[in-house]
């Protein structure tokens, strides 16, 4: 699939190139055939004027006519051919990052796709076979509550990947009407961190939470907001190294903190990481499960709070994702 999607943007480059080219070839012919018959027409009107009975002086003022207008005629080409030559690059530089734009994203939006598939399937396949396992043995009770709590957690993350889609879906198209409400973003977050020390219990989760951290907002979609950031620091980190989150008050408003020991994230991916479908790394090569939306989901959220999410390096090893929520 990468293959055909390389052969095709190779096509259209390809033809786009050699438009381009023909087009740039063809305002050049026609400067020169512009200038060719300025000339001649010069040439003809020397002719007749040197035919005409006129004092020398006259035919002095005649010929200077004739080469001002011969010098209008070619500044005019000039200024008339830079001007559409100027116009064929604006316009071929726009046409060429949209047919990149689409192409990318046409290639992500068939990332999603198969992301989505292979995530649906894989909770949805280990759920069935526990289920059936318990089905077809008489198994004791311990082996019951353990494949009883590994089809929890699977339909659990069955929840938040169909969660995710949905409210993205919902935010895009303007569907999804939040409720505003005071709520204790302390509380949350620590049932937030609670939450993921049951799901990965060879985690560590640290958490350095302020009391009483109110905020006006919506429940659900803040909850979305921590658990995107901490499924992100999850999957991108070592298992041995701790991921912490930290919530602070200020003056000027809240800080939540959401910090992880990976392998970090480069420059000149930092902005790219929350646009729709994004993911770090080669789509061939790429182990981390995910479908390029938690992040993208988290700028929305926050920019519906009147927040601005970051991300930075968290020295001396890892990422900091930094949300701010501003006081009204």
């Amino acid at each position: 699939m990468a293959n055909e999607q390389m052969r095709r943007l190779g096509r259209t480059t390809f033809i786009y190139w050699m438009l381009l080219l023909y087009i740039v070839a063809a305002l050049a012919w026609w400067f020169i055939t512009l200038e060719k018959q300025n000339r001649d027409t010069a040439a003809l009107k020397y002719e007749l004027a040197s035919q005409e009975s006129l004092s020398p002086q006259e035919k002095n003022t005649r010929y200077a006519i004739i080469e001002k207008e011969i010098r209008r005629n070619h500044l005019k080409y000039i200024a008339e051919g830079v001007t559409f030559f100027i116009l064929i690059l604006i316009g071929a530089a726009f046409v060429f990052r949209s047919v990149r734009r689409q192409f990318r994203l046409q290639q992500q939006q068939q990332n999603f796709m198969m992301a989505v598939t292979h995530e649906l399937k894989t909770p949805i396949a280990i759920a069935r076979l526990n289920l059936e396992t318990m089905q077809k043995y008489n198994l004791d009770p311990e082996k019951q509550k353990k494949l009883l709590r590994t089809t929890l957690d699977e339909t659990g993350r069955l929840n938040f990947l169909t969660n995710n889609i949905l409210i993205a879906s919902q935010m895009e198209g303007r569907g999804y009407k939040s409720s505003k409400e005071e709520l204790d973003l302390s509380a949350l977050l620590k049932d937030c961190i609670q939450d993921f020390r049951n799901r990965f219990p060879d985690r560590t989760f640290n958490g350095d939470v302020e009391d009483d951290t109110d905020l006006k907002g919506d429940a659900l979609l803040l909850q979305m907001l921590i658990n995107n950031l901490l499924e992100n620091a999850v999957k991108y980190s070592p298992r041995e190294s701790p991921i912490t989150a930290t919530l602070k008050k200020f003056r000027s408003g809240i800080e939540l903190q959401v910090m992880d020991e990976g392998p970090g994230i480069a420059d000149e991916e930092k902005k790219k990481i929350f646009s729709k479908f994004y993911r770090v790394g080669n789509e061939s090569t790429r182990k981390t499960k995910g479908t390029g939306l938690g992040l993208y989901l988290c700028r929305k959220i926050a920019a519906d709070h009147n927040a601005d999410i970051s991300v930075t390096n968290h020295l001396p090893q890892g990422s900091k994702f930094v949300v701010i929520f501003k006081t009204p």
